[in-house]
């Protein structure tokens, strides 16, 4: 299993991810429904994008975003081929956020999370 890490830079996986957040990812792991994945948009295949993969359809993902607000996902481009998903998120990495008496222990405790499936947001819309 090979490892590696990306940075989210957009909203669109709010509230799960933020921008500024770090992703370990397991490159050729199996990818199932509910699962964060990295992948080549459709359109730009130069661009990596982050989304959730919902359904399996016709050799490809369904995807969607966690924020209903952003709608660049299966919804704007269909279904995404198995080719194009490049990894799946195990972990996300968030710096804790400072306050002015420094860092939050409460941010502490959630700067490492796993990824889980997210039930209710699981629906191909």
């Amino acid at each position: 299993m090979r490892l590696g890490l990306a940075e989210v830079y957009n909203p669109s996986m709010l509230p799960t991810l933020r921008p500024g957040d770090q992703l370990l990812l397991s490159y050729g792991s199996r990818v199932r429904p509910g699962d964060v994945v990295v992948m080549r948009h459709p359109f730009q295949h130069d661009l990596l994008i982050v989304k959730r993969a919902v359904e399996r359809r016709g050799g490809g993902w369904w995807v969607v975003g966690d924020n209903p607000e952003v709608t660049n996902d299966s919804r704007e481009f269909g279904v995404v081929p198995d080719g194009l998903v490049v990894a799946r998120a195990v972990l996300r990495l968030r710096s804790p956020r400072r306050g002015p008496q420094g860092v939050a222990v409460g941010s502490l405790v959630s700067a490492v999370r796993p990824l889980r499936v997210r039930s209710r947001r699981l629906r191909a819309r």
